[in-house]
């Protein structure tokens, strides 16, 4: 009865600790048009004041690579508050296995550390990886309403407000949004969009920044240069889409082996086992 209790009281306790994390909403908001800027919301509690590692961070290097992941996935929290959180799961993990457990014993130790620090960085990774995939999918029709904006008789800036006012809410209008704040608040244009790009790390995003300098420079039309580029977006779309299609079989190859594969076993040579076990080779052959 106690370890049940002490279960739902370290349940309780992640249960607080997950409101405090990722209830907060973890991307740029779109305020009301009376105070129309757009802004990252504060966090609700910051975990940096619990352990001070942010001086081991920046000695480290690993600040750095954290604060890129937070901010490619628009989670707002600082690199010290996040590696704060990881030392959290540890310490929730090492009580939540010992307790059901009942041991404490170095491997399972070892495995909770591992399990409480690796946590974070997947959920990290997988709304990193999401927010890539739905940007790249977005990009081509966003190319093409800029184009339009811009024969329209629009500058860059303007056809973006436009973009991001009358398209539905999209990962790709946020980051067309936190350029646009960027540039308010004086970052050069270009600056703006590199930093875009360096931010987000997508083939598709590079070539779209490229193809704005690139006009810039050489002084060509922008439209005919997003026209071309919004072909290239669809074309290396179409075959991304190709590419997973060709590893569907790969995929589905593990679920039939020893899932489908058994069970087809079991239905067709079930009756015909419990048969020969029941009367003997006599009996299987006389039926």
């Amino acid at each position: 009865m106690e370890l049940i209790i002490f279960i739902f009281i370290l349940g309780s306790v992640g249960l607080i600790l997950w409101s405090f994390i990722f209830a907060q909403p973890s991307s740029l908001l779109r305020l009301p048009k009376e105070a129309a800027d757009i802004k990252f919301q504060k966090p609700k509690f910051d975990f940096s004041i619990l352990f001070p590692t942010a001086g081991l961070l920046d000695k480290t290097g690993i600040g750095a690579t954290l604060k890129k992941s937070l901010d490619t996935a628009h989670i707002n929290l600082s690199a010290g508050a996040f590696f704060n959180i990881k030392i959290l799961g540890c310490i929730f993990m090492i009580f939540l296995i010992v307790s059901l457990t009942g041991k404490a014993d170095p491997i399972i130790i070892i495995i909770a550390l591992g399990l409480g620090y690796l946590g974070p960085d997947f959920y990290v990774g997988q709304k990193v990886k999401k927010r890539k995939l739905a940007i790249a999918r977005r990009l081509p029709e966003t190319v093409d309403l800029l184009g339009l904006c811009i024969e329209a008789g629009l500058d860059f800036v303007n056809a973006v407000k436009w973009v991001i006012d009358r398209t539905p809410h999209t990962p790709m209008t946020e980051e067309l949004a936190f350029v646009v704040e960027e540039i308010k608040w004086g970052k050069p244009r270009i600056q703006a969009l590199k930093d875009m790009s360096h931010r987000l790390e997508i083939p598709e995003m590079t070539s779209f920044v490229q193809t704005i300098i690139q006009a810039e420079r050489m002084g060509t039309p922008v439209s005919e240069a997003f026209a071309i580029l919004s072909e290239d977006a669809r074309g290396q779309r179409f075959h991304r889409g190709e590419r997973i299609a060709l590893q569907a079989p790969i995929k589905i190859l593990l679920p039939l082996i020893f899932f489908i594969m058994p069970v087809i076993g079991i239905i067709v040579g079930g009756p015909i086992l419990l048969t020969f076990m029941q009367g003997g080779l006599t009996g299987f052959m006389n039926k």
